[in-house]
């Protein structure tokens, strides 16, 4: 860093004048050397100290990254406001919280009958100490410690694990504000990786059991409400309609009405996300039941034994980027699913079982790998 060191004046002061001989015009101010002159005006045309990068960040008040000790108040932060920050929610009872914006991490701690919906976490979502929780979820890692009663809708790409708590349930995330898409992007989530029903007990009680899974109709909307039209949070377009979702409303570790599933397989391309939507709708419109979706890099390896006697033809397809996949179920679901294939995804590059009777396999070879891919 520079340092400033300012020049001696060369000004005289009146007592110091009346020491100067008298008669020796020499000796006055307005006779000062010419060299001492340009050294004067030198120094006021000095460079300015060089400005480094931190010097150039913007001061953070830490008061803005956390809400602490609040009672009966609805509070959060809008889209913008965190910009993948950690955030702090600490003591708080009977509030509606909402976290429009995408995170680094957030903890959860002593907070008692409050509804909370957190936008996408890139790392862990941490609960400790806290009771009576109704929540909406989107997060690399889940974890609770010593908490009891939760209804979570969660989106996870981990396995989420529950520590000492009882009373937790847990459904698939479903939430829509005009942000949300690009937040699930800046916090590095897939969208169609998402294990909300694979959750670990790390404090198992024989005998008894510490979580479930919320009833397959339940609405979100009457565990986390949308926030009041009169609040700071007005201007933000929200919906939690299952038809809005941003996240693809799975039926994950939910007991299958038909034991004929079909894998669905999209290679990389420009219209990835958007071909895998408008196929969930075809089927679903079908009465077809979409189970499980995964997001995954594959290596010719990896197409050779997931692919099996179709990989030659597929290994070209896995240079250009991650796969999506979709297990979809229902009888007749792969003659339904081989249809639309032909009919609505024709010139597109995709992977479909062939028949019942190997489709099984199918969905097997390729989660496995997935979650092996995945650590799960």
């Amino acid at each position: 860093m520079g340092c400033f060191f300012s020049k001696k004046s060369r000004r005289k002061s009146p007592n110091k004048d009346s020491a100067l001989p008298t008669g020796d015009e020499s000796a006055t101010g307005n006779d000062l050397p010419e060299t001492n002159n340009t050294a004067l005006g030198s120094n006021s045309n000095q460079e300015a100290p060089k400005q480094y990068s931190w010097d150039k960040r913007e001061k953070v008040d830490p008061k803005d990254f956390m809400l602490t000790g609040l009672k009966n108040e609805t509070v959060g932060r809008l889209p913008g406001k965190l910009n993948g920050q950690q955030f702090v929610i600490q003591d708080c009872e009977n509030c509606n919280i909402y976290v429009f914006d995408h995170s680094a991490t957030i903890t959860i701690d002593d907070c008692v009958n409050c509804r909370i919906m957190l936008g996408p976490v890139k790392g862990s979502v941490f609960f400790r100490d806290c009771k009576d929780i109704k929540c909406v979820v989107a997060c690399q890692q889940f974890r609770t410690r010593d908490c009891k009663k939760m209804d979570v809708f969660l989106c996870c790409a981990t396995q989420p694990i529950i520590e000492s708590s009882t009373g937790m349930k847990f459904g698939c995330f479903q939430y829509y504000y005009p942000e949300l898409a690009f937040h699930f992007k800046d916090a590095g989530l897939s969208i169609f990786n998402n294990n909300w029903s694979n959750i670990h007990d790390f404090t198992p009680v024989s005998g008894e059991t510490n979580w479930s899974l919320l009833p397959e109709d339940a609405v979100v909307q009457e565990h986390v409400p949308l926030p009041d039209p009169e609040s700071e949070f007005k201007s933000v377009r929200i919906s939690s309609e299952a038809s809005r979702s941003i996240v693809p409303i799975t039926k994950g570790g939910r007991r299958t009405e038909s034991e004929e599933s079909c894998l669905f397989v999209f290679f990389s391309g420009d219209y990835t996300t958007a071909n895998a939507r408008k196929l969930i709708d075809e089927v679903t419109t079908k009465g077809f039941v979409l189970i499980q979706t995964k997001e995954v890099s594959m290596r010719p390896e990896d197409v050779n034994r997931v692919f099996q006697n179709n990989a030659e033809s597929l290994t070209e397809w896995i240079t250009k980027g991650p796969v999506v996949a979709l297990e979809l179920n229902g009888d007749g679901v792969v003659e339904a699913c081989r249809s639309i294939a032909n009919e609505v995804f024709n010139g597109t590059k995709v992977f479909v079982s062939e028949s019942k009777h190997t489709s099984s396999r199918d969905v097997d070879n390729f989660f496995n790998f997935a979650d092996m891919q995945m650590g799960l």
